[in-house]
């Protein structure tokens, strides 16, 4: 019997493995952590060596890749690599139930960075454990995609501070039990990085960092299976640029440009990149645009095999040199490929550790619009387990757009049409549509289409702007609520996006700002207002009424060790369309979870709760015991319960 082609290479990856290892032990020969270096090598060192195979076969990019990674370590600070250890005795640290996140801009939250760490002790107060401040690094000048055309991964932003200011912070946020997150930006850099600049001088080997064609050839032949991110005002996936004498691939914008990941020395680059962040104290890096990296011919060069490859190896070079550092995909992708980008198969356990889960997002404003939960139950019931040692990160807003991306099947299953649904959503979320309470803003429309993505605060999206009574406050308050606790009872780390905590409404502002004026997303990145902070005390405020009852929720999910992320949650639909049952199966306690997305009072029948667990009665969100009457479960508007098994 002929060997494999994997059995093949076998003895000659053993001998990589071997030499990569002594090179390792080399350049740590005097390095006082050299051992537990190369027992991390032992440990991850073939998930990096196998990547980078794939990707890079017959190139020295391993050699080059276990230099980067000595470098990393050796400039890692002592009170990190105590940090490491600690984290590698407690790998679930990020999936555990008391971990809780918060998302910001630091100048919109704090003004610099030195403001954020002033505002620690508020943080700390609401619960968070996990601070995502939005891009940070030095961006181009003028737009810059809220931060996302980054100049300089080796700077922060000059108005913000410095990278000794940023590791500062994060010795702070470590001391308070805070961990932070950046945005490291993949597929791109700004037209003006010194890479691009270098390729426009005519250095042949930065003209390689990107995508380059020398006429309309091969750009025409990509278009006509390339969709546009941005048709409003960036159309087409190619921008000519005179100095390169070229089309250079810009997937987002003309001043964003494509990085060419099928040459290795990007991947090196990035190697080294995410290490000077990691010994700066960052503790998680969000990998923006994840699924664009790979280009191939024929697709919409989105979830190509190839970027799984890419991750598994940066991770594994992360692991290596700095094992407290995890990955979050920004992955806005299908059920089916999103699970991808949190590992099947032989990728499991080996690529990010977190990914939003865009879907329940979508799926919580859909049921909140329709006050039917019956889509939310059928989508989320199509995805697949993830590993164990990873999670979903949970949001119910962020710095984004809303794009309605109800899948067609799913719709279909209800008996729904999947483009007039997502129409319903847009003009619902706009506010024209009659039964609407949302005051939200179109971002973009596809002329194709007619379909439109939307912006807006949580709280005006849920119609807190638009009451007119206090019934009707009420009511918007606890649309949100019951979002929220949806996204915290489904598992994983659930994200606050700043102002959310205390109704912040949108911020017509951004409309005087040169640089924000066309993008309706800064309607949702308003400045944070401390003076309402201050107020909070005020029992009538809506800020009061909003953060009051998110504690209540935070408070109670830090109790429930059984919402710890290794356990999936399994959704159900009820006799009522307005009720939805979360079911949770953990050896600390199980949990069955109750939501009314409605505005009107449901009773449901109690055999449709105690099918799962008949002796659930408890509810940890109120403290009490909830029984049925008369054979039925009677749940108020918005209503949320955490069923389960009364606290010892």
């Amino acid at each position: 019997m002929s060997p494999t082609p994997a059995q093949s290479q076998a003895p000659e990856r053993s001998s990589a493995a071997h030499s990569a290892r002594a090179r390792l032990s080399r350049c740590l020969a005097a390095d006082p952590g050299r051992c537990d270096l190369l027992a991390r090598w032992d440990r991850w060192g073939a998930d990096l060596l196998v990547a980078l195979d794939e990707l890079y076969p017959g190139t020295d990019t391993a050699l080059r890749a276990v230099d980067l990674i000595a470098a990393g370590h050796r400039a890692r600070p002592e009170e990190l690599r105590v940090r490491d250890r600690d984290r590698l005795l407690c790998p679930d640290w990020f999936q555990r139930s008391d971990a809780l996140g918060y998302a910001a801009y630091a100048d919109r939250f704090a003004g610099d960075l030195n403001g954020v760490a002033s505002k620690i002790d508020y943080l700390q107060d609401l619960g968070v454990t996990y601070l995502h401040l939005m891009p940070l690094l030095q961006p181009r000048p003028g737009n810059n995609d809220g931060g996302y055309a980054v100049l300089d991964y080796g700077r922060v932003r000059s108005d913000l501070g410095t990278m000794a200011d940023l590791a500062c912070l994060s010795r702070k946020l470590h001391a308070a039990g805070i961990s932070l997150t950046l945005d490291l930006v993949l597929n791109h850099v700004a037209a003006e990085h010194e890479w691009a600049e270098a390729a426009r001088a005519g250095d042949p080997s930065m003209r390689d960092y990107f995508l380059v064609f020398p006429d309309r050839t091969e750009p025409d032949r990509f278009e006509q299976s390339l969709p546009e991110v941005f048709p409003d005002f960036a159309p087409g996936n190619f921008t000519w640029d005179e100095a390169l004498d070229g089309w250079v691939w810009t997937t987002f914008n003309a001043w964003q440009w494509d990085l060419n990941w099928a040459n290795p020395d990007v991947l090196c680059e990035f190697i080294a990149i995410i290490l000077n962040l990691a010994n700066q104290g960052v503790d998680c890096l969000r990998l923006d645009a994840i699924a664009f990296l790979w280009k191939r011919l024929g697709t919409n060069c989105q979830n190509q095999p190839e970027v799984h490859t890419i991750t598994q190896a940066l991770r594994a070079a992360a692991r290596i040199a700095a094992p407290s550092l995890i990955f979050k995909a920004e992955a806005i992708v299908a059920p089916d490929a999103l699970v991808a980008y949190l590992g099947r198969g032989r990728r499991a356990g080996r690529v990010s550790d977190l990914a939003y889960h865009n879907s329940l997002m979508v799926q919580v404003w859909s049921a909140l619009a329709t006050r039917d939960a019956r889509l939310l139950a059928v989508a989320l019931s199509h995805f697949r387990e993830i590993p164990t040692t990873a999670a979903w990160a949970t949001y119910l807003r962020c710095h984004d757009d809303i794009g309605w991306a109800i899948d067609d099947a799913d719709a279909k299953a209800l008996g729904w049409s999947g483009p007039a649904h997502r129409a319903f959503l847009s003009d619902f979320y706009v506010g024209d549509h009659p039964a609407s309470f949302a005051e939200g803003r179109t971002f973009q429309e596809d002329p194709a289409t007619g379909e439109k993505r939307v912006s807006g605060t949580a709280a005006s999206l849920a119609g807190l702007g638009r009451a007119s009574s206090p019934q009707d406050r009420r009511l918007a308050i606890d649309r949100v609520l019951c979002g929220y606790a949806m996204i915290m009872g489904f598992g994983g780390i659930p994200l606050i996006y700043m102002g959310d905590e205390i109704a912040l409404l949108n911020d017509d502002d951004y409309q005087q700002e040169v640089e924000h004026a066309d993008d309706s997303r800064w309607l949702h990145r308003p400045t944070m207002p401390w003076n309402v902070v201050a107020l909070l005390d005020e029992s009538d405020s809506n800020a009061h009424l909003m953060y009051s009852g998110l504690r209540r929720l935070i408070t109670a999910r830090k109790r429930l060790e059984s919402l710890h992320a290794a356990v999936a949650t399994h959704v159900y639909a009820t006799a009522d369309p307005a009720v939805v049952r979360f079911v949770r199966r953990h050896p600390a306690g199980d949990m069955v979870q109750v939501y009314n997305v409605s505005d009107r009072t449901v009773s449901i029948p109690a055999a449709e709760v105690n099918a799962h667990y008949t002796a659930l009665t408890y509810d940890h969100l109120s403290g009490t015991e909830v029984k049925p009457v008369g054979g039925r479960f009677v749940l108020p508007p918005y209503a949320a319960w955490w069923l389960g098994d009364p606290p010892v």
